[in-house]
């Protein structure tokens, strides 16, 4: 009896036993269960809005992403090209885990050479001529330097006076609806200043010969087509002095001025910023018809999360520009937090661009025909969406 009583409490005791380590060994993975999923989420909602996660995914193209579920289901790839020839899993795998193209050194380099990541920028539509070694370039010197008083070349300002044009058959009847502003009103162009021979050079606050005068000439020309529009002439470099920024504040500067012109003027619909390139003569510059034009590209920010409308936009302006004027348009790009200010106040409307306008060396009779061109080109694409919207109401 006392045999049969000791094996009892001894099983007793070993079920306890047993039952007591399973309870700390679920106490232990729950607790762990709750830390990972606290951190799991905390990681996830700081790597969902950062670039990290978009450069992972960018790695793949929408064919690669098939290939790759495919793997699993099958049924993925049945909407592949018969053409298609689709790389390894081994290959797949590898850019997943390094986040590096076999390749294409960008995606090596742009993380360990200083200024390599300006290449992380998205082509999203290629014009004539622009490739990854065509893409605009940001010219910034120090603030002294920008606001570096030099002679404009007065006798190259007086050849962009526009002819005088018909009376339009439409108008928005004194409503402004487009606003045009110039982030880096300094930025100007070797031609228009004596003695400037380099793109550092190419900088000055006199508006008749900075970027404040192209967008009065793009102003104009959208006026004389019944488009009524709306500039601002702040001069950015003054400002930025008087406040103690730099350069890298211009666009905090200007979305200050863009939230008031929308603010008060609720007609508002596009913005355009307007820029210059850096890069030279050979890539900035079209022969259209016997005729030079300053080449334009457009840039769309994708930190913005509604950045999709305004690319848009400018994918139609630029396929538009391309079929009447060729090879004026250089393309669409798109850039992130990590490859510039990357919003470039397009939240503030989902019709918005920022427009390079030529390079430094560019002059004003090759500005003033672009800007004739693409005010042409616009006031065709406005007047048809608003027939558009109108006939939807």
């Amino acid at each position: 009896m006392k045999h049969n009583r000791l094996i009892y409490h001894l099983k007793k005791s070993k079920k306890e036993t047993l039952f007591k380590r399973a309870s700390i060994y679920a106490s232990i993975v729950l607790i762990l269960f709750v830390t990972v999923s606290i951190l799991a989420s905390s990681f996830f909602e700081k790597r969902f809005q950062s670039s990290s996660l978009k450069g992972t995914l960018n790695i793949f193209s929408t064919e690669q992403l098939v290939t790759f579920m495919g793997t699993v289901n099958p049924y993925f790839q049945q909407g592949l090209p018969s053409s298609y020839e689709p790389p390894s899993i081994q290959r797949l795998s590898f850019e997943l885990a390094t986040n590096i193209k076999p390749g294409d050194i960008r995606s090596l380099l742009g993380r360990e050479l200083p200024g390599f990541a300006i290449f992380d920028t998205e082509i999203l539509v290629a014009g004539e001529g622009t490739d990854y070694t065509t893409l605009p370039i940001e010219s910034a010197p120090p603030l002294d330097v920008l606001l570096k008083e030099r002679e404009v070349a007065e006798e190259k300002l007086k050849v962009v006076d526009s002819k005088d044009k018909p009376k339009p058959n439409m108008t928005t009847n004194g409503r402004k609806v487009v606003y045009v502003y110039q982030s880096h009103s300094y930025e100007s162009f070797i031609p228009l200043l004596k003695g400037a021979k380099v793109p550092n050079d190419a900088n000055s606050s006199n508006p008749k010969a900075n970027m404040i005068r192209v967008g009065e000439i793009l102003a104009n020309e959208f006026e004389q087509r019944g488009i009524g529009t709306l500039q601002d002439r702040t001069n950015t470099g003054e400002k930025l002095l008087s406040r103690g920024w730099q350069h890298g504040n211009a666009y905090q500067l200007s979305r200050e001025t863009v939230k008031a012109a929308v603010s008060n003027n609720t007609d508002i619909t596009f913005s355009f910023d307007l820029h210059r390139d850096s890069l030279r003569r050979e890539k900035t510059t079209a022969k259209i018809n016997g005729k030079s034009y300053a080449k334009l590209m457009f840039v769309i920010g994708e930190a913005n999360p509604n950045f999709e409308k305004n690319a848009q936009l400018a994918e139609e302006l630029h396929k538009l520009l391309n079929q009447k004027f060729p090879g004026l348009s250089r393309g669409v790009l798109l850039k992130s937090k990590s490859e510039g200010n990357g919003l470039y106040n397009q939240d503030l409307s989902d019709r918005a661009a920022l427009m390079e306008v030529g390079g430094v060396d560019n002059n004003l009779e090759e500005i003033q025909r672009s800007m004739e061109a693409f005010a042409e080109v616009f006031a065709e694409y406005y007047w048809k969406d608003e027939k558009v919207n109108a006939g939807s109401n």
